[in-house]
């Protein structure tokens, strides 16, 4: 039974959270993939049909390959370090094409632990460039360091250990200055608009379809000394010097129009959020209006740019 992905839960205080979804064989990877990109803290695969009579083993003889590379029903188990970031990223993940024939099973909180010594333990400081750093508020900055941007864990998207984000990063400190003016659509925890104020944007306004993640990025605006403007995508008008969408393919398709509309002629847009194989996917949905062309490569994921004419 699919679980509604909306439904509010009382967790306990200090809990982490599960999201469990059953994909078949050829959706695991996607699905790993995408729950990656979404900043869960974790991903397991396990076999759904294990201790039943339809459990299927995936060793082969010594020195042979296995019989095959996954289970036909598998259990893809997503942590996060809070419900609304679980139930966020199964609302995405349903909107993808590559979703078909899965199902999410629920979101269900995780016993206490001590998580915040265990999550503090997997977030390090994350390199940028060599003088831009992504840094915890429980380390000091790289002697190095010359922009840092403060981001812990949270509510929502983006904390500059995925490839997506730290390729729109990059590319944002190698093009500086940036703007003035500056749109973050899909903003998540505001990383990129924060990192857009970092390398000089003045006029900035970051929006997404989630009210806890426009507060999260209010908060961690506020604690970075950035100026920008957080709302609902309304909040979206006008054109800007620079557009970025650090999404999903699927989603990023929809959005053609509406992205390219926001960019002014000889304006710049950065889509992020796509795996290679989905390169000639978004050049044609973006044709009519940019000539898109991929502008780096990182764990088989693109960052996608174009001027507009």
């Amino acid at each position: 039974m699919n679980a509604d992905a909306s439904a509010p839960t009382q967790p306990p205080a200090g809990s982490l959270f599960e999201l469990v979804l059953l994909a078949p064989e050829a959706a695991v990877d996607d699905v790993s993939d995408a729950m990656v990109a979404l900043d869960a803290l974790s991903v397991s695969v396990e076999d759904a049909d294990a201790m039943t009579d339809a459990e299927s083993a995936l060793f082969g003889e010594p020195g042979m390959p296995p019989p095959k590379e996954g289970w036909q029903r598998s259990r893809v188990v997503a942590l996060f370090p809070t419900d609304a970031a679980a139930r966020s990223a199964a609302r995405l993940l349903q909107a993808q094409d590559f979703f078909e024939g899965c199902a999410v099973q629920g979101v269900r909180a995780v016993p206490d632990q001590d998580w915040v010594r265990l999550t503090q333990s997997q977030f390090e400081p994350v390199e940028i460039t060599p003088s831009f750093w992504i840094v915890p508020t429980w380390h000091e900055p790289p002697a190095a360091a010359r922009e840092v941007i403060r981001l812990d864990p949270g509510l929502a998207f983006g904390t500059g250990t995925h490839p997506t984000t730290r390729m729109c990063l990059r590319w944002t400190a190698r093009h500086a200055p940036v703007g003035p003016r500056v749109l973050d659509y899909g903003c998540g925890s505001g990383i990129l608009a924060i990192g857009a104020a970092r390398h000089g944007a003045r006029d900035i306004v970051a929006v997404d379809i989630d009210p806890a993640a426009v507060e999260s990025t209010r908060l961690n605006a506020e604690a970075n000394n950035a100026q920008l403007e957080a709302g609902l995508p309304g909040l979206a008008r006008g054109e800007h010097d620079l557009v970025l969408a650090n999404i999903l393919a699927t989603p990023l398709k929809v959005l053609a129009p509406l992205l390219c509309a926001h960019v002014r002629s000889g304006g710049q847009l950065v889509l992020a959020g796509i795996l290679a194989r989905q390169a000639d996917e978004l050049i044609e949905a973006y044709a009519p209006w940019v000539a898109l062309q991929v502008s780096d490569e990182e764990d088989g994921w693109i960052l996608m740019t174009a001027v507009k004419a």
